[in-house]
């Protein structure tokens, strides 16, 4: 058995205007452009950014690891907290209504800023145990989201790229 490894770029992410929601920004770095989503470090209020995505080759067993990559845009040292969830539905066999299906629980994680550099890479990565029976061929959602209240790194920070992996068939 092996991993799949399934890349969300920030450019596909949907956004919800019912909650917060994330800026999408384009940096212009000295060689190459650095695009992401700019969740905000002040105050208290959670942002929120989503992927659909079909989990193919799916072990249908098996925790789901998400890794987020980000950076500060300003300071060196704090830490940022962020969450993620999963809802799945199986087309033509679950009956739930799509538009007001649920998540799956949402672990969370705080990182470190490393220190030493304002926009170095980071990498937080969490385990997504509860899938809200994600199986092969089914229609998935990825919930992200910051929550400034719980980390202590008040600057913005830029997700430029998610990753999620699960054991394969």
């Amino acid at each position: 058995m092996g991993t799949l490894y399934q890349y969300l770029p920030p450019e596909e992410a949907a956004l919800r205007t019912a909650a917060g929601f994330p800026q999408f920004v384009i940096n212009q770095g000295t060689a190459f452009p650095v695009t992401g989503l700019a969740f905000d470090g002040a105050g208290t209020s959670q942002e929120y950014a989503y992927w659909k995505f079909t989990p193919f080759g799916y072990a249908a067993s098996g925790d789901v690891s998400v890794e987020l990559i980000w950076y500060p845009v300003s300071g060196t040292s704090g830490t940022v907290n962020w969450g993620a969830a999963i809802a799945a539905i199986t087309p033509s066999v679950d009956t739930e209504d799509v538009e007001t299906a649920t998540f799956g629980g949402m672990p969370t994680v705080t990182t470190n800023h490393l220190g030493t550099t304002a926009r170095r890479l980071h990498r937080s990565v969490l385990t997504i145990t509860s899938l809200d029976g994600m199986a092969v061929g089914d229609e998935c959602w990825l919930r992200v989201m910051r929550n400034p209240a719980a980390d202590t790194l008040t600057a913005d920070v830029i997700l430029t790229s998610v990753r999620i992996s699960y054991p394969d068939t």
